[in-house]
């Protein structure tokens, strides 16, 4: 199994790689205030996947920390409700 996910692995490598070296061609991004930028296409490709993952990364990371806060008071009030309706001892006839 563990060669088999190597074989993979390399395959996408390699596959990647020759989509890097046709793709090699410089080509200009404008943006405004005729500001332009030269780089490789697979350069550009890359920075925009890898800033998609980057938001991607941080949208889920803050709905985690708003979730932990929203467990962290239940659990608080969990414990209080729990303290204030601690049962009464039964006393044995």
């Amino acid at each position: 199994m563990r060669i088999l996910g190597l074989l993979l692995k390399l395959a996408v490598f390699f596959l990647l790689l020759g989509f890097a070296f046709k793709n090699a061609d410089t080509v200009t991004v404008r943006y405004f205030l005729d500001f332009e930028w030269r780089a490789p296409l697979v350069f550009i490709l890359l920075l925009v996947f890898g800033l998609g993952i980057f938001a991607g990364i941080l949208t889920n990371v803050m709905v985690v920390a708003r979730q932990r806060r929203e467990l962290s008071a239940l659990k608080r009030e969990l414990h209080a409700q729990k303290q204030v309706r601690a049962p009464l001892p039964v006393e044995a006839a």
